[in-house]
């Protein structure tokens, strides 16, 4: 045995005790010819005393450097009174050594292996096992473990099934790139690793699964950001003879459930739900942080005739909004509102008209153009969300484009200037998203907006032949704290009607059948009325964690150019093996 204990398990009550420890050595210090040094493991640090009456010891132990991996013998010990330390649990106790084995030595780091360390995150990355090494990245894939754990727990006892699907797959077009590989027995052929296990899950509701569940790893050729990874874990859901609210029922229990286990956080059950029109209006965002307590208003039926001639104009064909944030009128310098009119510009924006609203009322900015029968409306209009010190930030454009510069200023003062309690959680659903997106490379200007195998609303089905921009899909979306953490909907079961939905967009029955021809021929056996949702398991973790980026809950991450800079992938390989499979490079154009 080469331990009896871990480092953070000793307590006083275990004062007397002889014990066997091992891990690294966090710190070391030399006081007045006693050597003291920490010893670490996942589970904790504990003090080692060296004393100078076993002089062979000593020695040895004077050798010692931060991350030398030793094992220790030695008696546990109460400190002197003058020497506890209560911000380490173990604090009250030492072990005073007996014995001492190196197993290995350690060079230098490159950098700390400390809670809080100011190495660069491609430096962490190119050390990555250095990195997992700091208490704060382990505490982060404890929560990782606990929420798989819990996940599982909770989808076991609602009788579902953890199935697995295949990772070598038939390349379909779900939106994303597809990661390519290469047949050596069929040359010129290839699998395709899954961005999402979606045909496959369906197939399991046409075997009669029922229920079916999996912690699935997903592929996607996509341009990256803080929270989007190449390859990412989804907790992948599927049920059988259900309606949105069954599905929805079930996802918002299993996030309280995790939310519980891994943080004892209880999350106020059921969940509100919120049409997706409603949040773009008020949040322009469709995963809004309701924490938050800043909603946009839409002013565009009182601005004729306001004296302003850039509202008056929006109006006839857009919208005009109004994102009211209190407090911070009197930090909203010239230069800062420049730098937000910049930023506002960068979105899209032709600018961005601000006001303050005072004691004495609506002053500088735009107001100034302002006619008082506009200024009496808005005050109406705005009431208790208008207060003395009050900024005001309007869009006049399209919807779209006033959500997203109005949300995203929403989003970035909250954090600014830190309005809203984090210490607490927000979680909604978003429901009734459009089924399609404009899109002017496709063959008809469509695209879908959540995947092709999505079912639209009953009562919209008839708008796919009339406007199939106006039609609604059966989806749904679960936010937590700002993030989508999920998204799913009601699958198209009737072969007639996924036809129809393949044709809108541009595919058609042959191209259908080469691309999802198993799919199609599934579906001539009966199928069930059918549903699911996909949660975004790292997203989640980063939520549960606090972590800003999802690369910090993902043992070895990409950098967003989608390398590994510890075992430096992509990388060539040999001429031979390019030979055996067929592959010729040439350069691109």
């Amino acid at each position: 045995m080469m331990r009896t204990h871990n480092c953070g398990e000793l307590r006083a009550s275990d004062v007397g005790r002889q014990v066997k420890l091992a891990g690294w050595l966090q710190h070391r210090r030399d006081f007045g010819g006693v050597l003291f040094i920490v010893l670490r493991d996942r589970y904790g640090e504990v003090q080692i005393t060296f004393r100078p009456e076993n002089k062979e010891l000593f020695d040895l132990a004077y050798t010692l450097r931060g991350q030398d991996v030793i094992g220790v013998f030695g008696t546990v010990v109460m400190r002197p009174q003058d020497a506890r330390n209560p911000k380490m649990p173990t604090g009250e106790i030492e072990v005073v050594a007996e014995k001492l084995e190196i197993y290995s030595r350690s060079e230098v780091p490159p950098f700390p292996i400390e809670d809080e360390i100011t190495a660069t995150e491609e430096t962490r990355l190119r050390y990555r096992y250095l990195d997992l090494r700091r208490a704060p990245m382990q505490r982060n894939f404890l929560i990782r473990h606990r929420a798989a754990m819990a996940t599982r727990e909770f989808l076991n006892g609602e009788d579902f099934l953890e199935i697995e699907t295949p990772y070598l797959v038939r390349s379909t077009p779900e939106g994303a790139r597809d990661f390519l590989v290469p047949s050596r027995n069929f040359i010129g052929k290839f699998y395709a690793l899954p961005q999402s296990p979606q045909l496959y899950k369906q197939l399991f509701m046409v075997a009669g699964m029922d229920r079916y569940f999996s912690l699935a790893r997903c592929f996607r050729d996509e341009d990256l950001r803080a929270d989007r990874q190449p390859e990412f874990t989804q907790i992948d859901i599927e049920m059988s003879f259900v309606e949105p609210n069954d599905v929805m029922d079930i996802a918002e229990r299993l996030t309280a459930f995790i939310m519980f286990k891994v943080a004892g956080y209880s999350l106020r059950l059921p969940l509100q739900k919120m049409f997706y029109d409603e949040a773009l209006r008020r949040f322009g965002t469709d995963k809004p942080d309701l924490r938050i307590p800043l909603e946009i208003s839409d002013i565009t039926k009182i601005v004729p005739d306001c004296g302003f001639g850039v509202f008056e104009n929006a109006a006839k064909t857009g919208v005009v909004r109004v994102l009211p944030v209190p407090n911070i009128a009197d930090k909203m310098s010239r230069k800062k509102i420049e730098q937000l009119t910049k930023l506002a510009q960068e979105w899209g924006a032709k600018g961005l008209a601000t006001a303050k609203f005072t004691e004495n009322g609506f002053e500088s900015g735009v107001a100034k153009f302002w006619s008082d029968s506009f200024k009496e409306k808005l005050a109406e209009k705005l009431g208790k969300l208008l207060l003395p010190n009050t900024m005001l930030f309007f869009g006049a454009d399209s919807p779209a484009l006033v959500s997203k510069v109005l949300g995203g200023l929403r989003t970035m003062l909250a954090e600014e200037f830190d309005i809203g309690d984090r210490t607490e959680h927000s979680a909604l659903f978003i429901v009734d998203f459009p089924m399609f997106e404009p899109n002017e490379d496709t063959p008809n200007g469509i695209t879908p907006s959540h995947h092709p195998f999505t079912m639209p609303i009953e009562e919209d089905i008839p708008l796919l032949d009339s406007n199939p921009l106006s039609a609604r899909a059966n989806a749904y979306d679960l936010v937590l704290d700002g993030y989508e953490i999920a998204g799913g909907s009601i699958r198209i079961h009737k072969p007639d009607l996924q036809r129809k939905i393949f044709n809108l967009l541009g595919i058609s029955d042959e191209d259908a059948q080469k691309k999802f021809g198993f799919l199609l021929e599934a579906f001539k056996y009966g199928v069930p009325p059918h549903g699911g949702i996909a949660y975004g398991f790292d997203r989640l973790v980063m939520v549960l964690t606090g972590s800003k980026s999802i690369r910090d809950v993902i043992a070895f991450p990409k950098t967003t150019a989608a390398q590994s800079l510890m075992d430096g992938s992509p990388s060539e390989i040999t001429k031979e093996q390019l030979k055996e499979l067929g592959i010729v490079i040439t350069e691109r154009n």
